[in-house]
Order: structure tokens, then sequence, then C-alpha cells
């Protein structure tokens, strides 16, 4: 939701592969194609969806976790966004296009989200309101989400869409939390920590239906970094 601190690594750029050329196989295996002509099984792209007040370069950190666990820079992905505009009416629909694009270059259908803070708003909307979402998202993921909302949004909400999005009972809050919380096929997961300072209350990340995880006592940025929630949300995009 905001800056993140040292922790987190410098800002990477997102490399795209010059050619991706997606083959049908007898056993309907989708296998990604490089101009270098080699073949692997193609892994679901990971698109990172960063907070409030931050940009792509606090993925840092996880970004590396995912090469060590064998992803390439062609498989993740950071969308990169203006955090003072609304979630409905500017970035769902950003973040649509967007993903698209990703799918375009992968050849993938689907694609999984992994959000954190504001992020996670701008990614459900998109998963539960978007014609294309609820068939292109395979796991969704939100680190310190504030999913219903936080108290603390009302110190901006004056002169600052995102924040009145994120304030309890706001327009986007009403729309996410009305019918399912977790539409669709998609496959849901959480990590919310009793010592964030910015997401109140606590009991605002988890979703009903999703696999909701208690992260210990961590800061609100800390999620960002700490490798103990980095491994769960990697063994959840295996699931």
């Amino acid at each position: 939701m905001f800056k993140p601190g040292s922790r987190i690594a410098a800002r990477i750029a997102v490399a795209l592969p010059a050619t991706v050329v997606s083959l049908l196989v007898p056993t309907a295996v989708v296998r990604a194609q490089t101009d270098a002509g080699s073949t692997a099984a193609a892994r679901t792209p990971v698109v990172f969806v960063h907070g409030y007040n931050a940009d792509p370069g606090v993925w840092g950190g996880l970004r590396e976790d995912f090469k060590a666990d064998g992803y390439t820079d062609a498989e993740l992905f950071s969308f990169g966004y203006d955090t003072h505009r609304s979630v409905n009416e500017v970035l769902s629909g950003r973040l649509a296009a967007y993903v698209e694009d990703v799918k375009r270059r992968t050849g993938a259908a689907r694609v999984d989200l992994v959000s954190h803070s504001y992020g996670s708003l701008v990614t459900r909307w998109y998963a539960k309101y978007d014609p294309a979402g609820p068939a292109s998202v395979a796991h969704w993921v939100s680190l310190a989400g504030p999913n219903h909302g936080t108290s603390t949004a009302w110190a901006c909400a004056l002169w600052d869409q995102a924040c009145r999005d994120m304030t309890p009972g706001s327009y986007v809050q009403k729309g996410l939390a009305s019918g399912d919380e977790t539409p669709g096929e998609v496959r849901y997961a959480t990590w919310w920590s009793d010592c964030d300072e910015v997401v109140n209350p606590d009991s605002s990340v988890p979703l009903d239906g999703a696999s909701n995880n208690a992260a210990g006592c961590l800061a609100h940025n800390d999620f960002l970094g700490d490798d103990t929630v980095s491994r769960g949300v990697r063994a959840f995009l295996r699931s």
C-alpha cells in the first residue's frame, strides 16, 4: 500500500521473450517454443500487481524466488499503474488489457495473479466483473489486501480516489462483497498478519471460499520479502 523499505530488491524490468510460439501436442499439453528452437513445458504466467504508492520494483525479491523455482523472465510479468485511480472505472480495465497482452505473448489461456495491498482490489474486480476475467485467471493471491476495507484509508479519502475505494463500505467494497466473494473456477488464497499496521481490522483480508493463511507478526510491506510467505505462495500456485 505504501512504498516498501530497504528490504525489498530494487526495481527490475520485465524481460519479454523475443518470440513465443504456442504448440499443441497430442497430450493437449501446451508448450512454449523460443526463437532458439528449444521447447519446455509451459507454466502458467504470473502477473504481479503492486499496491498503493508503489511500483513494479517491489516484486524484485519474490521474482527471484520464482526464478529459483524454475520460472523464467518470460513467464513473470509486473503490472505497473497509477495507484491513485479508481479500481472499477479505470484500473481493472487496464489490467484486463495487460492480461490479454500477456496471454498473446505467451500463448497461455490463463494467468496467475499475485497482488499486494491495494492491488488485491484491482485484481479481484477484474476476476469478478470483467467479461474475460473468470476464464483468464487460474490462481489469485492477495498479500495483505484490504479486501473488506481498511480504516486507515480514511486519512486520505478526502482527496484520493484509491483511498476512497479502500474505505469500508465504499462502492468498490460493496461490489466485491456482493454475492460470491470468490466466484468462478479461480482458486483464491490470502495471507494476513495480526501485526499489519495498514490493514485494519486484520479480519479484512480473508475471504469466504479462499485459502486464508495467517502469516504471523508481519508489517504490511514485510509480506513482499518474507521467505515463509514466498514459499506458501509458490506452493499454492502449484496446487
